[in-house]
């Protein structure tokens, strides 16, 4: 009641209503500076055959990677509805189905069925293209095509403004998608926009959409089989799913459209394209029964964003994707066991070891600074095996020691803007690695390696001092490292960022199962935890009525609510509730059923 009075006299507040246009403002600001970024790739799944499992039926685990927020961006839902016909008389089969589901999504997104159990992560693919189109010098609303000049494709759009004039907009259109040089007003500093625009090809934005389809048939599968048909509907973004059912059948395909290029395709996507030459058009998609695939046969599957492709694969998907750590730490700990069951799936749900941080640990180890807290913060490092743990300080030195490096290897090399625009949204891990492995002296000059080590040390140790005092056995990882979902806009509003903002101390870093993203060039947090498991859940096909999940706050969407928040400890602690079909016990219930027929 207390925190009910105190938001109700801020909201009053004159000057809280200008924090908020200010919130709204650094919200919109985000998200254009952060298009584009690698966030939203991350995720883990796994299945095991029966043959791995100690009831001799298939176990299933995902956790998909997103952006933390609050509200989550999923919520927990069991859908029922009989078998019937579409409105344009096509049959649909009975739906039954529990799991995770998107606001506006009529069917279960991440989830099972009483037969079947499936788990998502992103494949990655580049599917989004830039293109320079060239303007007619002699008539501005034609642009170039490898058939000549064409006229662009134009819609006038009226965005009502409260308080002020209505802001009209032209959008233009090319063959390959909208111009996106017309509304982002940074393409002016490097374009003659009197001469060039540049237009988007990309996937998602085709008409021919059939994902609703794909999800509604995949609710209504009794099989492996009829999931993965069904998943052939679906568009975008292309996903590694992994299946399993209760006849012991387990697969992973990669579902979504992808596209062709030309062999002759030398830019790939990784730089506008000419948008006159048709070498450079995209081909078609990549047919369904050409994605990749795996039918188990080794008795498990797993996926993390890695490379999913084997290397006489014949099709470009990517050149993006993700390190294989966590891939490989799934692959670790399914093989350290013979025989799973659902506690040891979870098991690796906890898992906090970082193969990355194993990796790099030795050179931090080997460092030495004059710094006056080095020989604490070494003696932190004595027996640190790379887990990410939120109690220890070894993760936070370490953490701190390899962002330091990063600023000192690579801005001198790159330049400052250039290292700022693109820190954090590109992972400069794979690079410190091979200039310390090779001892690169063009990087690490005009120090050594060596040297660029200590020193780097040595300006992790002043931040960290300054942040957390002069003891480095009291420093945690988890308090620099908090797992905060954030409201948007109201998080960006300092008055009422604490009621509207869930924080939790996390443990684990981008590389871990146990995952736990932070933006080393945030200026304000650079450790935080803002990318991590959005929900977690494991699926028992022995007894599909003993699967379990969680995601990072809770049901409600009302700040208020005890349901809010409710999940968040536990769900840092990697716990479960129960994903029922025929729970036992209902604290509400509410039956939709269609209005009758008007006489």
């Amino acid at each position: 009641m207390a925190d009910r009075e105190a938001a109700s006299a801020a909201l009053g507040d004159g000057p809280l209503s200008r924090q908020i246009s200010a919130g709204m403002l650094a919200w919109a600001d985000e998200l254009t500076r952060n298009a584009g970024t690698n966030e939203g790739k991350g995720s883990n799944n796994w299945v095991l055959a029966g043959t791995r499992t100690v009831s001799g039926k298939p176990l299933l685990a995902n956790d998909p990677h997103l952006g933390l927020s609050a509200p989550a961006i999923w919520y927990f839902a069991g859908l029922q509805a009989p078998a019937g016909q579409a409105s344009d008389g096509t049959p649909m089969g009975a739906i039954d189905a529990v799991g995770a589901t998107l606001p506006g999504m009529p069917f279960v997104v991440l989830g099972r069925t009483d037969k079947v159990a499936w788990g998502f992560t992103n494949t990655g693919p580049d599917v989004q293209d830039l293109y320079l189109e060239q303007i007619n010098p002699a008539d501005a609303s034609q642009y170039r095509t490898p058939e000549g000049w064409a006229p662009f494709t134009v819609r006038n759009e009226t965005i009502r403004v409260k308080g002020q004039a209505d802001v009209a907009l032209k959008v233009r259109s090319t063959r390959h998608g909208p111009v996106l040089s017309d509304v982002q007003k940074s393409h002016a500093d490097v374009l003659d926009l009197g001469k060039y625009v540049l237009a988007l090809r990309w996937s998602a934005l085709d008409a021919d959409n059939q994902t609703v389809l794909a999800g509604l048939q995949t609710n209504q599968a009794k099989s492996v089989d009829a999931l993965f048909a069904a998943l052939s509907h679906y568009h975008s973004p292309m996903q590694n799913v992994v299946a399993a059912d209760d006849q012991g059948n387990i697969r992973f395909k990669a579902a979504g459209r992808s596209p062709v290029r030309d062999l002759a395709n030398d830019i790939r996507g990784v730089a506008p394209s000419p948008g006159w030459d048709a070498r450079y058009d995209w081909k078609g998609w990549l047919p369904y029964d050409q994605t990749p695939e795996d039918n188990g046969a080794r008795g498990w599957i797993a996926t993390a964003n890695q490379r999913v492709t084997a290397p006489d694969y014949p099709h470009y998907l990517t050149q993006d994707w993700a390190l294989p750590y966590r891939y490989e730490r799934i692959a670790q700990l399914i093989e350290a066991t013979d025989k799973h069951d659902a506690a040891s799936m979870q098991a690796i749900h906890r898992d906090v070891t970082s193969l990355a941080t194993r990796r790099l640990l030795p050179y931090l180890q080997q460092a030495k600074s004059s710094h006056p807290l080095a020989a604490a913060a070494q003696q932190q490092l004595q027996g640190f095996d790379g887990g990410m743990d939120a109690g220890k300080a070894a993760p936070l030195v370490f953490a701190a020691w390899t962002d330091e490096l990063a600023r000192g290897l690579i801005v001198p090399r790159i330049g400052d803007a250039r290292f700022t625009a693109t820190y954090g949204k590109r992972d400069y891990r794979a690079a410190l690695e091979g200039i310390l492995e090779r001892n690169d002296p063009w990087w690490c000059q005009p120090a050594s390696c060596a040297e660029q080590s200590a020193a780097a040390l040595g300006r992790a140790l002043d931040r960290l001092q300054a942040a957390y005092g002069a003891d480095p056995a009291q420093w945690r990882w988890g308090a620099a490292h908090p797992a905060l979902s954030v409201h948007r806009p109201f998080g960006n509003v300092p008055a009422l960022a604490r009621f509207f903002d869930v924080s939790e101390p996390s443990h684990g870093d981008a590389y871990t199962v146990n995952v736990g993203q932070y933006n080393a060039g945030e200026a304000k947090g650079p450790f935080v935890n803002r990318h991590a498991a959005s929900l977690r859940a494991v699926y028992d096909l022995a007894d599909l009525e003993q699967s379990r999940f969680i995601y990072q706050t809770g049901q409600s969407g009302l700040v208020f609510s005890p349901r809010y928040r409710d999940m968040s400890s536990t769900w840092a602690q990697t716990g479960y509730r129960a994903l029922q079909r025929q729970p036992a016990s209902w604290a509400h219930e509410l039956t939709l059923a269609p209005a009758p027929a008007a006489q």
